[in-house]
């Protein structure tokens, strides 16, 4: 019989929850799942569980944040796991990488530089040491090494960044707006012809839209999780009103959801 003591150890820690993840793994007394998955069967896992983190923030729940992050640390260890068992790499070798990256990426506080300058100037440290790093590993092209994975919005916006350091921008945000004036107008030409079109033309438009964000400062992926969480809100508010109506939304038509819209809309501006 194995020893257990740590796995029902409340103060185990790290080493604990790698011992866990160890036994589910074993191909004699693991779990069936567990045994099964590899890694690309798990990457799906640990987007979603960033994402919770991130909604969970968003929602200021910090009730829940704890546990979410506990699922997002799994992940790694989960990954971590399964590149030990190919002889890969092991988590320490993930934890050792990961302090390394971060000595190195603060000379102005773990070496001899002066942290005499603004976060601004931080930031540009930060992308020029990101830059060498990514000339050692063979990364030539200004876009290289923009993690193809990412979710379309962030990927966008990533790529923008990249292409505006070596001066492929527009000045300011009113070019921006031609472009975007122009990108409409090319997407309403296509509309009822070649879906493909319409699609790419779409596609534009939305790759403008996330340039738009950053020229005004803001992140395109936290404003679209604030539009959908008002809509959401709004929305209920419909419901309810809808509800003391002896209604659902289904019993309804448009135009009395939009009325009812308006009035959830003009509630929350005067409230």
């Amino acid at each position: 019989m194995p020893d257990d003591t740590l796995i029902h150890d409340p103060n185990g820690g790290i080493e604990r929850l790698l011992e866990i993840m160890r036994r589910l793994r074993d191909p004699k007394s693991g779990c069936p799942w567990d045994i099964e998955q590899d890694f690309a069967t798990i990457a799906p896992y640990t987007i979603e569980e960033a994402y919770e983190v991130a909604d969970a923030i968003e929602r200021e729940a910090w009730d829940e944040l704890k546990g979410e992050l506990g699922d997002l640390l799994f992940q790694s260890v989960f990954h971590a796991q399964m590149a030990a068992e190919k002889g890969l790499f092991d988590f320490d070798d993930v934890a050792n990488q990961m302090s390394d990256k971060m000595v190195a990426r603060h000379p102005h506080v773990f070496g001899t530089e002066s942290r005499d300058k603004s976060a601004e100037q931080q930031t540009v440290d930060w992308e020029t040491i990101k830059a060498a790093e990514r000339a050692t590993k063979a990364q030539g092209g200004a876009l290289d090494g923009v993690a193809v994975g990412l979710p379309a919005l962030l990927r966008a916006v990533k790529l923008q960044k990249r292409a505006a350091r070596v001066g492929f921008d527009w000045p300011d945000a009113t070019h921006v707006l031609d472009k975007i004036a122009e990108e409409t107008a090319e997407l309403v030409a296509e509309i009822g012809g070649d879906p493909d079109k319409v699609e790419e033309e779409f596609g534009d438009l939305l790759f403008v839209m996330a340039n738009l964000g950053r020229h005004l400062k803001i992140d395109p992926e936290a404003a679209l999780r604030r539009a959908n969480a008002k809509f959401v809100r709004r929305f209920r508010g419909i419901e309810i009103l809808l509800a003391a109506m002896g209604k659902r939304p289904e019993d309804s038509d448009l135009a009395e959801m939009d009325a009812l819209w308006d009035a959830v809309k003009a509630a929350e501006r005067s409230g």
